[in-house]
């Protein structure tokens, strides 16, 4: 193991360009020689952070985390809307000069060029099988492998549009390739991230250090991906797809997708008719015509690859074949994922290209080859045993840390079944110096590279995505994302770099146009409006409850009731309050279980998780103050958590209140904010027709129960306090709290933003603004219909009789029923809604379950 010595906070001070911890044993120092003296690149990096002193590092760090955090960078495995994970990064960059990237970018340039080439040969003429270059079982056995890609139509010479490379050093300092990605490579968005992160909390260093950009290889994707559609359309449609918000790198998708310009689109947004792929949306169907996809391989489509995927379009394979759609990188590439090519790279690189491999591939042995594993069997202890097809639980096996019987226990493993297995030798990865808690130390790390495709060649992203393990003891880092932390790569140019020009007017017209949402978004805004709107009434009322409960004024058993049932129904949290005498009496682990319960549907912690699940599915969406604010929600969220631990606590209602402002932020910002597009439309719908529900519900639930005159005005006032009406209340109508005056300020006064006219007339506006189907309708249409009735109803209401008693049943039973009628036609408008615009987004269902595999 490593022995790295964690130095003192004064040891920088003291000796600022020595290195403060021991030389790594067996492995490269990235930024220190072997005199313990900064490497030529690193020493303005060094200078900088002996400059800045621990505390100042340490406040960059801690700012660092506080940008990432607040644009939402995450990385996420366990899909909790209230604690997502925050993409890791560390504030020291990784630095490597220009004369020595020249050389890397070169041999990268020649890797993808061979991959491209692998590819085009494995799914076209298959000369490397037939010449006995490549075993046919390393291929044909591979899951990977998709027969029905052969022949593939694709418009230009070079098909594999992205390529990746993971690259260690050894203890030379060469770079050596670890890994190839070809399926759906991912890292390029947050080294962009990382980029803009960095060039924040450092920003003089970063000026000074004459850093390439990475502009110019996002400007080159934009072309290349404009430039696969040309044979047709001059302005082509190109999205990203993405396996949904559950996917651990959604927040990279979002990112890119933005960054570039490209909507974000799940399976259910495409569909295939007429040989050609479409996108769902408000406006109807709209032709794709490039795909740049993140979904593996095999989940992309149903009807010829996994038939139990939810995540593709069916039919995509058969259009992509007939060249009406182009899905990059092409389908079939994870192939080329798989180590075993890696031992027999140097000989496809003679045969394809006749020439030596600029880039050294770690040295890999395949179980197949009998030569290769009677290498194996005398070398095992110094080899790690992968899986030759890769899959997400795939692991591989450090035969150094393993004792006799893990030995021979790994060999039967790989004995029976040799064509699944690769050895190679293990490289101890290179250090780099890291920042952490306070202090410089140094862990092990691996670089991933990003290659784009041009008109014939390969443009080559000018630094990567920098990786290093979280402890010292880590002898190598995942090769996944997670476990680690990243680190911004800069390439140290020779001359000041200019800025990219970019020609605006060679831009395609498709990038110039207004975005047409796919309906999966409108939808998801639609309902964080909804949720947004239960959970502030719900607080609202709860607030009111804590403070009649609390307050100097004797709170009566009827009042109690009326206002502890209401807040049942409100909360659709049944039967709660509701005919539970004992309850009414001892009510607080029932109204904390209303706060805190996220397993109670409709408590208010319930509502502000799916509202959180609603904005991830829209991430791309949220402006970045709206993402700071709901960050600082879910902080509150976990500060009542920590209130409520113990029940509720001496003062309920202000842990609340930070709650109810974060919701108002939210809801001020899309209104004083956000373009009035389809997207605000759709989340000002839901905002108003929940509001409009839980209004007349709440009408209902308070005022149509007749109560004596001192529990009639408690409930009316503590109704008015819940919605923010009693201090208008009171300078209208002084101190005359009669039922029918409630009525007039909650139901039919414009001037009240709150009252149910309010939200009907907001209503009836938007449902003018939204497109409209092409097919005839005679008449008003149904949701048109139901919101002018809803506000001739209110409208033409006689409050007078509403607030009257009705001496059979001794309730307000006009009130009631026409609060019941309202309710009902505002859910109907929902289903309305919902028919017309939203449920033409579900997925395929599948009428049979395969009981077969799908690499059968």
């Amino acid at each position: 193991m490593t022995n790295i010595v964690t130095p003192s906070t004064a040891a920088l001070t003291e000796a600022p360009f020595v290195a403060p911890y021991a030389a790594p044993e067996n492995a490269f120092d990235e930024a220190f020689e072997v005199n313990r003296l900064p490497r030529l690149a690193w020493q303005s990096v060094m200078s900088a952070v002996h400059e800045l002193g621990a505390e100042g590092m340490q406040d960059r760090h801690l700012r660092a985390q506080r940008i990432l955090r607040d644009d939402g960078a995450t990385y996420n495995l366990k899909s909790d809307p209230l604690s997502p994970n925050v993409w890791s990064l560390d504030i020291i960059p990784q630095v490597m000069v220009e004369s020595e990237w020249r050389v890397l970018e070169a041999a990268l340039k020649q890797r993808a060029k061979l991959f491209d080439l692998i590819y085009k040969d494995l799914y076209g003429e298959q000369r490397l099988l037939k010449e006995g270059i490549l075993p046919s079982e390393i291929v044909f056995s591979h899951p990977g492998f998709l027969r029905q890609c052969h022949g593939l139509n694709w418009p230009t010479d070079i098909m594999l549009t992205f390529h990746a490379v993971d690259l260690v050093r050894d203890q030379s300092g060469r770079f050596i390739a670890t890994g190839d990605r070809t399926q759906a490579p991912s890292g390029a968005g947050y080294a962009l991230e990382n980029r803009t992160v960095v060039s924040r909390v450092l920003p003089s260093l970063f000026r000074e250090s004459q850093t390439m950009r990475l502009a110019g290889f996002f400007q080159t994707v934009r072309e290349t991906l404009s430039k696969l559609a040309l044979h047709l359309t001059e302005s082509p449609r190109i999205v990203v797809l993405t396996p949904g918000a559950y996917s651990s790198t959604y927040f990279e998708q979002a990112y890119m997708a933005n960054h570039l310009g490209y909507p974000l689109v799940q399976g259910g947004d495409l569909t295939v008719r007429n040989g050609k792929v479409w996108m769902k949306s408000l406006n109807g169907l709209s032709r794709v015509d490039v795909i740049v996809r993140r979904v593996e391989d095999a989940f992309c489509d149903q009807a010829e690859l996994r038939s139990d995927s939810m995540l593709g379009v069916p039919g995509l394979l058969e259009v992509a074949r007939q060249g009406n759609v182009v899905v990059t990188n092409p389908l079939g590439s994870g192939l080329l994922e798989t180590p075993a090519i890696l031992a027999f790279l140097p000989q496809i690189s003679q045969f394809l290209m006749a020439e030596e491999l600029l880039l050294d591939s770690v040295e890999t042995y395949w179980c197949g080859d009998t030569n290769h594993m009677g290498y194996i069997e005398a070398n095992l202890k110094r080899l790690i045993i992968k899986p030759a097809f890769r899959g997400i639980n795939s692991k591989s096996i450090y035969c150094h840390q393993l004792d006799a019987k893990g030995l021979a226990d790994t060999l039967a493993m790989v004995k029976a079944n040799p064509v699944g297995f690769v050895a190679q030798h293990y490289i101890p990865s290179s250090y780099s110096p890291i920042w952490d808690n306070g202090v410089m130390h140094a862990r092990p790390g691996i670089l991933r590279t990003f290659s784009v495709a041009t008109d014939e060649d390969f443009c080559v992203m000018p630094g990567g995505l920098s990786r290093v393990a979280d402890h010292d003891d880590q002898c190598i880092v995942s090769k996944r994302l997670s476990g680690s932390r990243s680190k911004d790569m800069w390439v140290l140019s020779d001359s000041t770099e200019t800025d990219i020009d970019v020609p605006l007017d060679n831009l395609p017209t498709s990038q110039a146009q207004a975005a047409n949402l796919p309906s999966r978004v409108v939808e998801n805004l639609f309902w964080f409006g909804r949720y947004a709107e239960r959970a502030e009434m719900s607080l609202r009322l709860m607030r009111t409850i804590f403070k009649q409960l609390n307050g100097i004024d004797r709170f009566p058993t009827e009042s109690r009731e009326v206002l502890l049932g209401a807040m049942s129904e409100i909360t659709g949290s049944l039967p709660g309050f509701q005919d539970q005498p004992e309850l009414i009496e001892n009510p607080n682990d029932e109204l904390a279980a209303l706060v805190v319960d996220a397993n109670r549907v409709g408590s208010i912690k319930a509502n502000l998780q799916q509202m959180l699940a609603c904005a991830e599915q829209v991430k791309e969406m949220l402006s970045a103050d709206t993402r700071i604010i709901l960050n600082e929600l879910r902080d509150h969220i976990h500060s009542v958590d920590r209130a409520y631990v113990n029940g509720l606590p001496s003062v309920p209602e202000e842990s609340l209140d930070s709650l109810v402002t974060s919701l108002l932020a939210i809801s001020g910002l899309n209104h004083e904010s956000m373009l009035r597009g389809m997207d605000w439309m759709f989340q000002e719908i839901g905002r108003r027709t929940e509001r409009a529900l839980l209004t007349a519900n709440l009408l209902k639930q308070t005022l149509s129960r007749p109560l004596p005159s001192l529990q009639q005005q408690q409930v009316l006032e503590s109704v008015l306090l819940s919605v923010e009406a009693l201090i208008s209340f009171r300078r209208r109508y002084r101190t005359r709290a009669r039922v029918s005056y409630g009525l007039d300020l909650l139901m039919i006064d414009r001037s009240n933003p709150r009252s149910l006219i309010y939200q009907i007339e907001q209503l009836r506006k938007y449902l003018e603004e939204l497109p409209q189907s092409e097919q005839t309708v005679l008449g008003l249409s149904p949701d048109k219909r139901l919101i002018i009735k809803s506000l001739n109803d209110i409208q033409l209401a006689d409050l007078e009789s509403l607030a009257q008693i009705d001496e059979s049943t001794q309730t307000r039973a006009d009130l009631a029923e026409l609060m019941t009628q309202i309710i009902e036609q505002l859910e109907k408008l929902t289903t309305l809604i919902s028919d017309k615009y939203f449920d033409h987004t579900a997925g395929p269902q599948q009428l049979i379950k395969a009981k077969w595999k799908n690499n059968v």
